[in-house]
């Protein structure tokens, strides 16, 4: 129990700083520049936050199965290939929160920036600094995505015990087995990971405003 409890907190993690990685300089770039085509994107990444795991799983598969154009990178069945797919699952969420993070701040604080002569980077930084709270709160909601997802875990990771099973896999494996008690225990523990990392997300918000 304790080694499904790591690997699933690695691998959630682990998908969550990757995620968070990509989108904060992607949704930077999307809320700074003015191009033709904006609102149809932030209309197909925002129809992507409720795209079923199942299909991200099933498209990730078609990919790095064996017949698949990155089959020898031979990602399927392991925790790297999980922590891919839960990235592409919550990355939607990192991008569109973050933009919205970026529009929803005051207007004149970024005139007053390129006012100072601010690059774009600096801007950039500087704005994210300001949304940094609205940030967090985002990385909180792709974790709890991650964190509570199956079908990428069982489709891309297989559910093989010793490798890659995780909590959710195996709740939902000992409960066709009925063994109810230990799905319980089990839930209990993905909830309290939850719990966890979102008390200490609120510290990090709570420390930033004092």
């Amino acid at each position: 129990m304790i080694e499904i409890t790591v690997r699933t907190l690695i691998i959630s993690l682990s998908s969550t700083l990757l995620g968070t990685a990509i989108a904060v300089p992607v949704g930077g770039l999307i809320s700074f520049r003015e191009f033709r085509g904006k609102r149809t994107l932030m209309y197909l990444v925002q129809t992507l936050y409720a795209v079923p795991t199942v299909i991200i799983g099933l498209f990730l598969f078609l990919l790095i199965s064996s017949a698949g154009p990155f089959g020898s990178l031979r990602l399927l069945f392991t925790s790297t290939g999980m922590i891919i797919g839960q990235t592409l699952l919550i990355l939607p969420i990192l991008v569109g929160l973050t933009v919205a993070a970026l529009e929803g701040l005051d207007l004149g604080l970024r005139e007053s920036l390129v006012s100072l002569g601010a690059t774009g980077l600096q801007q950039l930084l500087l704005l994210l600094r300001e949304a940094r709270f609205a940030l967090l709160a985002a990385v909180a909601l792709g974790f709890g995505r991650a964190i509570s997802e199956v079908g990428v875990a069982i489709m891309v990771g297989g559910n093989i015990r010793g490798f890659t099973r995780v909590l959710t896999t195996a709740i939902s494996l000992e409960t066709s087995m009925g063994n109810v008690s230990l799905s319980i225990a089990l839930g209990i523990i993905l909830l309290a990971l939850a719990l966890v990392v979102n008390f200490g997300v609120n510290l990090l918000q709570g420390g930033g405003r004092a």
